[in-house]
């Protein structure tokens, strides 16, 4: 028995073994991906900053000609939730977050009367959706971890013409952003009608942050001087760059998806390789354990054998 439970631990140390070198190449991999997704956050920065300035400029000139494409809208009747999750697991709660995220928004707009329409992004998101009776009305999937521009406008066809049409009242992203290496928050905003720059009064300079783009309204790090003239009109301008801006921000989101995913993957990797080591480590205690208690039976045994001898051969002798 003893010789038989040593067997088993140790090819269930061989195994984990091999399960620790698997997780431990993952988390390698996720590791070198996270760069390259930073970078190309990084790159499409300056397209989406300049984009968000103009359009603040247009929504300034256009006023309260811009209609429903400007602006938050007080009541929305008819929303168009985007969810944006990753299309493979081993990512630790990241897919989970972003899920629960939109869950918890569907059924409270539905609460509110609203009607609510599911576009995702990332093949997890529908059968959780679904399992929990959320209906997805397009579901795109294939490039989560390593998302195109091309991807973002097929993505943005599906959801920017039903509010151009007047279908949808208002159009919410729910995602994960990307802070820092340590932090990735998830978050709902608004992705359409576009931000109204006069809201909150007059729009602050500031830089922003590593990954963020910033939204219509908010200047860049310097001021914009001098007077701006707009070929055509600029309500008409407005609803031309309005799809441009959708799959922009889009693709801003699906990048800051991507790196949020590479760097939760190389987290839970390394979470599961440090505890494949433990594990090895205590089933090795485990079995010299159990090696010890065989060789002690072993020699008690052969002790007791050569006793048992020593007193036939006595008896015999007497």
């Amino acid at each position: 028995m003893p010789g038989g439970q040593e067997r088993a631990l140790r090819r269930r140390i061989r195994s984990v073994q091999a399960t620790q070198k698997i997780t431990r190449a993952m988390e390698l991999i996720a590791a070198s991906q996270i760069v390259r997704a930073q970078n190309r956050l990084a790159a499409a920065l300056p397209y989406q900053r300049g984009l968000a300035e103009v359009l603040a400029e247009a929504a300034a000139d256009a006023g309260d000609q811009a209609g429903r494409l400007l602006g938050t809208p007080e009541d929305p009747r008819r929303i168009l939730v985007l969810c944006l999750v990753a299309d493979r697991g081993l990512c630790g709660g990241y897919n989970a977050n972003v899920l629960r995220a939109t869950e918890r928004l569907v059924r409270a707009r539905r609460q509110a009367g609203a009607t609510v329409q599911v576009v995702t992004v990332g093949r997890k998101a529908p059968p959780y959706l679904r399992f929990r009776r959320v209906e997805v009305s397009r579901s795109f999937g294939g490039f989560s971890d390593r998302p195109s521009f091309a991807d973002a406008r097929a993505v943005a066809e599906a959801v920017v013409p039903p509010f151009l049409a007047e279908e949808i009242d208002q159009v919410l992203v729910v995602s994960t952003r990307y802070r820092s290496a340590g932090t990735q928050v998830v978050e709902e905003r608004q992705l359409l009608p576009l931000p109204d720059p006069s809201a909150d009064g007059e729009a602050t300079p500031r830089t922003p942050a590593a990954g963020e783009d910033l939204p219509p309204g908010t200047v860049g790090p310097e001021d914009r001087q001098g007077y701006v003239e707009f070929e055509p009109a600029s309500q008409d301008l407005l609803g031309e760059l309005v799809p441009r801006y959708a799959e922009a921000a889009i693709f801003g989101a699906l990048l800051e998806a991507a790196v949020s995913e590479h760097t939760a993957r190389q987290r839970a990797m390394a979470a599961a390789t440090d505890n494949a080591e433990e594990l090895v480590k205590t089933l090795t205690r485990v079995m010299n354990r159990a090696r010890q208690d065989a060789i002690t039976t072993e020699i008690m045994e052969i002790v007791g054998g050569a006793e048992a001898l020593r007193q036939a051969e006595e008896a015999e002798a007497s």
